[in-house]
Order: structure tokens, then C-alpha cells, then sequence
């Protein structure tokens, strides 16, 4: 049984300590311990730049040198990504690339000062072409997608099989949305459960949010641990699944890890953070643009530095993610939490008003009277409607 795991760690860079050490506590270090003690045990991670930062204020230094420890002896692969999990295909390619130029600041500062992945992470694997071909003028050599990136639609890869982006030109690994979508360990660890993929596929492939293995779903049995424990498992990285293999060239269709075929054969690729039938999320990357446009046009001001920061904060997926009101059900509730979007319309209102250049008067009202709108819309909104509802 050859495994191939994809885990993502990421907490959002304005989220507050708490939160960030209760999954430290209970995912982070949990799969990390698992890895120190099942030393032939390989994974891929992806661990978001700005949870770096986290880790550092939490004094958690000891568990990022466990985790260098790991990915000096092979057991960990880590990937590229934008440091701040913004979605990647709706914002300007210049903030994409300083992001991931950022990321790699950060990484090489933990892991050594030639150090450079192999493999790119666009956060919530939301794929678009231009971004693709940056990244891999950056340098990177693979990139991990859902399995409806082929064609827009299930059923078209053949796992068995490694893949080229004929848009970029990146190596391309396809998770199995099926499978990732269930707590792994339950399935690969159940010869009875596995029987539905073993007839299908002869290697495991899953990529999931490393918060599933503790803080969202508690696995009382320790599935988990006794998973990596079967003689029969075989994990690699997933540099090592690609390594001198002949690659069939695919065209990627834009898409991210929850797309549905519905929304591709409609052109929404990115619904869950850019509906055309979600009014609140016309009105965010409104204020989202107004915001990149007065920096951009105020580059020599003297708190440009600050208001970029607010700007870079507030593009963090979760700001959109939070107002799309989509029921997920299992491992989660609906995705929507009026204050994490107001999180993220508070980061870009303070870009606009950080700027002291007296011509932006007239932008800083018209951010203002948006700001304003927003906030009513998003609490009448749950009012009206979510609170209700629950």
C-alpha cells in the first residue's frame, strides 16, 4: 500500500494566540511526535509562512526545530506557497509573487539559506494560469491540485500515471477528492473500507488541512498511529512519487479543492470567495481593489510599508471564504462567521487609512462609505438569515 500525504498547515496571520496553540497542540505536534516515532514514515507539508511568525511569537521554537530535524533526514518534503493564504488567482500576479518570494524569506531563515523546495502549494489549491506560469519562473518544479483540475470534471485521472501542465509546464500531482475527503486513517487503515479504492487505484493519494488530525476530528483510536504502523504502508514524498518518471501532458482546468462541476462548466472556478450571486463578496474585493489601487498610486508614501501589510492581511482567503455560507458538513459547520470577515474588511479599511498623503482624502471617503456598507451587509445578513437558520 503506497501512501502519498499532503498536509497543510496554515492559521491566518491576524487570528488571534489562542486559537493558534490549541492547533498547535492538537495537530501540529501530534503529527509530528507521529513522524519522530515511525522514522520510515515520509510526508509532504506545506506550512504557510505567516504560521511561522505564530510559532515564533508562542515561543514554539523547539517544535520548528523538530520539523527541521525531519526535513533534514527525508522524512518531511516542504513546499512553496504565498506566505499570507491569499486566493491566489483573483489577486494582482506582483502581490502573488511577493508573497511567495516572502515565503521563501521565511523558510530560508528556518531551514538554511540555499534552502528551496521543489513543489508550490497554491493555498486552497485554487489553480489559474498565470499564477501557474509564475510559479514556475520562480523556480518550482511541481505543483499538487484536486483531481477535478482534469478536464473540470471526476473520473479523468488515471493515478497510476505522472502528469505535465501543458499551461506552465509544472509537474502535476491530482489528489483523490473522495478519499481526502474523510478522516484517511479510517479508510486506508480498514482492509474492509479500502476494498472500494483497491479496485481502482494502486497507490493512496490525499491531501488534506493537517488540522483534521486532532483538533477537528479527534480520532479517540489513535487510527492515525496505527496506520503508520502496518508493515504493508509505503509513504514518499511526493518528489520522490514524481522522480524519473515519464509525465503525460495535461491542460489544468482553474478550479480549487471544493469546486463542484457544476460551478466549472458555469465559469465559477473560485465561488467559495468570488460568487457573482454573493453580494457581499462583490462588495469585499471592491474594497479589496480600492485598497490595492490607492497603495499602488501612493508607492513614495511615508506608511506605505504599513498599509501594504493591512492590504496583504486582509486578501487572506478566509476574509471571502467566511461570507460564501456554504454547508460542508462533515469535519465542519457552515462557512460563515461574520467575524472573520469583518477581520479582513477592518485590514483593508486600515490600508486605506494608513496613508498620509492629503490627496487620498477623496478615496479614503469613498473606503469609508464602503466600509460602512459592508459591515451593515454582513451583520444583516446573519441576522436575517444565519441566526435564524441555527
Amino acid at each position: 500500500m503506497l501512501w502519498i500525504n499532503f498536509l497543510h498547515l496554515y492559521q491566518p496571520a491576524n487570528k488571534d494566540a489562542y486559537f493558534i496553540q490549541e492547533a498547535t497542540d492538537m495537530s501540529y505536534r501530534r503529527i509530528v511526535r507521529a513522524l519522530e516515532e515511525n522514522p520510515q514514515t515520509k510526508f509532504t507539508l506545506n506550512i504557510q509562512g505567516c504560521l511561522f511568525a505564530h510559532w515564533e511569537a508562542l515561543n514554539e521554537g523547539d517544535l520548528i526545530g523538530r520539523i527541521k530535524k525531519l526535513v533534514k533526514k527525508g522524512q518531511v518534503e516542504l513546499t512553496g506557497t504565498c506566505a499570507y493564504h491569499p486566493l491566489v488567482p483573483l489577486i494582482p500576479l506582483e502581490e502573488v509573487e511577493r508573497q511567495i518570494k516572502e515565503n521563501e524569506i521565511i523558510l530560508q531563515k528556518h531551514f538554511g539559506s540555499d534552502f528551496k523546495p521543489r513543489g508550490f502549494f497554491f493555498p486552497e489549491m485554487a489553480y489559474g494560469v498565470e499564477a501557474a506560469k509564475l510559479v514556475k519562473s520562480l523556480g518550482y518544479e511541481w505543483i499538487i491540485v484536486d483531481e477535478i483540475a482534469h478536464g473540470g470534471q471526476f473520473g479523468n485521472v488515471d493515478f497510476s500515471k505522472n502528469y505535465l501542465d501543458e499551461n506552465s509546464g509544472l509537474k502535476v500531482v491530482f489528489r483523490m477528492r473522495g478519499l481526502s475527503q474523510n478522516f484517511v486513517p479510517d479508510i486506508l487503515g480498514n482492509d474492509q473500507k479500502l476494498l472500494d479504492y483497491k479496485n481502482k487505484h494502486e497507490l493512496y493519494i490525499t491531501a488534506t488541512d493537517a488540522e483534521l488530525y486532532g483538533l477537528r476530528h479527534l480520532d479517540h483510536t489513535a487510527e492515525f498511529e496505527k496506520l503508520l504502523k502496518r508493515a504493508d504502508l509505503k509513504t514518499l514524498t511526493i518528489s520522490e512519487h514524481l522522480q524519473n518518471k515519464t509525465a503525460v501532458k495535461v491542460k489544468i482546468t482553474p478550479c480549487n479543492w471544493e469546486s463542484t462541476e457544476s460551478e466549472i462548466t458555469k465559469s465559477v472556478p473560485y465561488a467559495l470567495w468570488l460568487d457573482p450571486r454573493n453580494k457581499i463578496h462583490k462588495q469585499l474585493w471592491n474594497l479589496a481593489n480600492l485598497a490595492n489601487e490607492v497603495i499602488e498610486n501612493n508607492a513614495e508614501d511615508e506608511n506605505i510599508i504599513w498599509a501594504q501589510r493591512h492590504y496583504t492581511l486582509g486578501l487572506a482567503s478566509c476574509t471571502f471564504w467566511w461570507a460564501s455560507g456554504r454547508d460542508f458538513k462533515l469535519f465542519g459547520s457552515v462557512s460563515w462567521n461574520p467575524d472573520e470577515v469583518e477581520r479582513g474588511v477592518n485590514e483593508f479599511i486600515r490600508a486605506i487609512r494608513s496613508l498620509h498623503n492629503v490627496e487620498t482624502r477623496s478615496v479614503k471617503i469613498k473606503g469609508e462609505k464602503l466600509y460602512i456598507k459592508i459591515k451593515h451587509m454582513i451583520w444583516h445578513e446573519h441576522w436575517e438569515y444565519h441566526w435564524k437558520k441555527n
